[in-house]
């Protein structure tokens, strides 16, 4: 039994090696895209207005990474407790610094927004990718 779980956790690891950062070409580095989906709904109805969102964003986002994302317009579709749902949404793009607090930072700002809009998800996507400032 603990050979097979010693080999399992072996092969889990060993999928995590293809995580690494790419390879990128001259003058770009290897940088952590996080993608984050906020639906504007509340209960089936739309309901996080423009100054709701702008205020979410000065509060609880902007504090967190003061220095620079991008917010998009989005329409979104998902299937939650409630059968599929169709919603204006906004897509937030941060790129990471590294630093070891981002995760739970990124963890904050979608528990806030749950919380604040009730909400039952808010999607996070990262993604390595090259770039340069």
């Amino acid at each position: 039994m603990r050979a097979t779980i010693c080999a399992a956790a072996i092969l889990f690891l060993s999928g995590c090696a293809g995580l690494s950062p790419p390879s990128c070409p001259a003058g770009l580095t290897p940088m952590t895209e996080a993608n984050l989906f906020f639906g504007r709904n509340i209960g089936g109805v739309p309901g996080v207005g423009d100054e709701d969102w702008r205020r979410f964003l000065d509060e609880d986002v902007t504090p967190r990474f003061p220095d620079g994302l991008t917010v998009e317009d989005a329409s979104g579709q998902w299937k939650g407790a409630g059968g599929i749902a169709r919603e204006a949404s906004k897509h937030l793009i941060i790129v990471l610094s590294g630093a070891p607090d981002e995760a739970a930072k990124l963890a904050a700002i979608r528990e806030a927004y749950k919380r604040r809009f009730r909400q039952e998800a808010v999607l996070l996507l990262e993604s390595k990718s090259c770039g340069s400032f």
